[in-house]
């Protein structure tokens, strides 16, 4: 039982044409398709059917969605949040193009998560039989290859931590924490694979979006990102840098709306014997920005 990855982030956007133009052409995500005012898409190196959904109407996020292992997981997954104390409902094949029965939870930061094992698979954009390392046709943008992780906030951080070990297995590689005995809790980036995270959230606003992030192969892709993004004039948050927490390569960006992205590279194996790395406040800029070791206040303030 367990879950497997993040499998899709549904964002609001205030122009849907504009910011379709943003993910399809700067990103190079494919579009599948278009259903009742919401764009469904995916990167060349996904198999199932979207990673992304937007929808007009706004900013920010409207649900994340994790794939689970089998949908006997979900039974067990209901039974966990409801003794949790969350807000579960079941979801049914149609309420997500593509997506099959699942779970959907309210979390205690008021995220909507669900959980879903049967998804429409459409295949990668290389095959599996002798495939090439990437499209023969060449790539959109950057080409990014697939959705990596998402950074929520919340105002209790250790309910949300709790959360998410307790029901759904995922474990924790990395705390950021505060107070004069380092006792208060002011982020934590959770694994349930063997990547550095697969959701984190910082102390904050409930129900907010700081940012969902796309995996690229290495600092080169990243750096060559930075020259997509220029020539696109996309406006960069930070980056290129290092991140200490995660010691993954970093470029946050924002889309026409205003909803952060990231493109991640590196860092480091997670797995069930890994041991949790702490951070404390003093040091909480070089956790975020180990290259220059300086932070804008704004970069944890601005979340959509």
């Amino acid at each position: 039982m367990g879950v497997i990855r993040l499998g899709y982030v549904h964002v609001r956007v205030t122009d849907l044409e504009g910011s379709a133009e943003h993910y399809r052409n700067t990103l190079g995500m494919d579009q599948v398709t278009e259903e009742g005012g919401r764009l469904y898409l995916k990167s060349w190196d996904e198999h199932d059917h979207h990673s992304v959904v937007l929808e007009g109407g706004g900013v920010g996020l409207v649900k994340l969605g994790y794939k689970v292992a089998t949908s006997a997981d979900l039974d067990e997954f209901e039974q966990r949040a409801t003794a949790f104390g969350a807000e579960v409902a079941r979801m049914t094949k149609g309420d997500n193009v593509g997506v099959g029965d699942g779970l959907r939870i309210t979390l205690p930061s008021d995220h909507v998560l669900e959980l879903y094992s049967d998804v429409e698979y459409l295949g990668n954009a290389t095959g599996t039989w002798n495939p090439d390392p990437w499209p023969r046709e060449g790539l959109r943008g950057i080409g990014v290859p697939r959705l990596d992780h998402t950074l929520v906030t919340t105002e209790d951080p250790v309910l949300l931590e709790r959360f998410f070990a307790e029901v759904l297995g995922f474990r924790t590689a990395e705390r950021l924490v505060a107070g004069p005995d380092n006792d208060q809790l002011v982020g934590s980036w959770m694994f349930c694979g063997e990547q550095p995270h697969d959701i984190a959230f910082v102390k904050g606003a409930q129900g907010k979006l700081h940012h969902f992030a796309y995996h690229v192969d290495d600092w080169s892709s990243l750096l060559r990102a930075g020259d997509v993004f220029s020539m696109r004039d996309v406006p960069i948050d930070f980056g290129p840098a290092r991140h200490g927490i995660t010691r993954g390569e970093t470029i946050y960006f924002f889309d026409p709306s205003g909803n952060r992205n990231e493109v991640f590279a590196g860092g480091y194996r997670t797995g069930p014997d890994f041991r949790t790395i702490t951070w404390t406040m003093e040091k909480a800029a070089q956790g975020i920005n180990y290259t220059h070791r300086e932070l804008d206040p704004d970069f944890l303030n601005v979340v959509t």
